[in-house]
């Protein structure tokens, strides 16, 4: 099965700038929802949808918004 490219993400060298940024924006999410560890990014994907009660694709358009 082949993964759409708009279904994963590459978190950018500063997830802790970033994971600031969306907490701001979203203060429903915890340190925990937006725990990082390389190669782990579904995970993370899926922590942060399953909070905001977001699909995947919104969670990451608004992740690559904040990394712009």
């Amino acid at each position: 099965m082949n993964k759409n490219p708009n279904d994963s993400i590459k978190i950018k060298e500063d997830w802790r700038k970033q994971s600031e940024k969306l907490q701001k924006k979203f203060s429903q999410l915890t340190n925990e929802d937006l725990q990082f560890e390389s190669g782990k990014e579904d995970e993370l994907l899926d922590r942060i949808g399953s909070r905001l009660l977001k699909s995947r694709e919104e969670v990451i358009g608004i992740i690559k918004k904040i990394q712009e």
